[in-house]
């Protein structure tokens, strides 16, 4: 760690809890970040500026004038170009210390394979349910903790995913597939469709990447086996506990 990063850094390592040795931590990690919109943006911010040292960054869209309402990675400079890239020198001019690899493609399954290895947490940060199956089946896969979030209306939800250990354990966390079934009929809605408040992704995505930060960091408890919901017209928020599925078709049922 440099001078420049003891300085950069100082507000961590005055916590007790992170210090000299969860920051050097968080700088050798590497996180995987699928999606650069609503959810994407807050989470690559502040991986970013927490010093996160390996960040790949994968999304397909571009920039529209509608994402502005919320997606704060991008500004009226990054109209019609590539989320990732708008994303990433946002990144850079935050903390230039940090490596951003920007993949303008789809995260289908054999990127999935390729990355979700090399990953230390992936957040998903995406906005249909066949996406965050595909996700959640490769972090089960190459036992990866995974932070899903999403956001639609005023309604927010986040859970961490460490789904991995004795498939014969009842003890063992649930996987995303556990809560939310493959064919169970989910709908996807829209922000299109459906709007969407714009500081909820922004508190979404804030306690994504404070749970990933956790996790690398190795502080606190991870929300595995919670998933916390948020009604963003009372500003309240409530907790579910979520239990394992034995017969899950992903994480192993009995």
């Amino acid at each position: 760690m440099t001078d420049d990063d003891l300085l950069r850094y100082s507000r961590h390592l005055l916590l007790d809890e992170i210090g000299i040795e969860g920051q050097q931590r968080l700088l050798d990690a590497r996180a995987l970040v699928i999606g650069a919109g609503g959810l994407g943006s807050p989470v690559v911010l502040y991986l970013a500026s927490a010093g996160v040292g390996h960040i790949t960054l994968v999304d397909h869209d571009i920039v529209s004038l509608t994402n502005l309402q919320r997606q704060i990675a991008h500004d009226m400079g990054s109209l019609d170009r590539l989320k990732v890239e708008s994303a990433a020198a946002r990144m850079a001019a935050l903390n230039p210390g940090v490596r951003t690899r920007a993949l303008s493609t789809r995260a289908d399954a054999a990127l999935l394979d390729a990355e979700v290895p090399a990953a230390d947490v992936v957040l998903d940060c995406t906005d249909n349910f066949a996406t965050r199956h595909l996700v959640n089946a490769a972090c089960v896969r190459f036992r990866t903790p995974l932070v899903s979030g999403a956001a639609i209306g005023f309604d927010g939800q986040i859970s961490t995913y460490v789904s991995y250990g004795d498939s014969r354990s009842r003890e063992r966390p649930p996987c995303y597939a556990c809560l939310f079934p493959p064919g169970a009929g989910f709908e996807d809605a829209a922000c299109s469709t459906m709007g969407v408040f714009a500081p909820l992704v922004g508190i979404v995505g804030s306690v994504q990447a404070a749970e990933a930060l956790k996790l690398l960091a190795g502080v606190g408890e991870p929300l595995a086996g919670r998933l916390l919901m948020l009604d963003g017209r009372r500003m309240q928020w409530s907790e579910i506990a979520m239990q394992r599925d034995p017969d899950c078709p992903v994480c192993g049922g009995g």
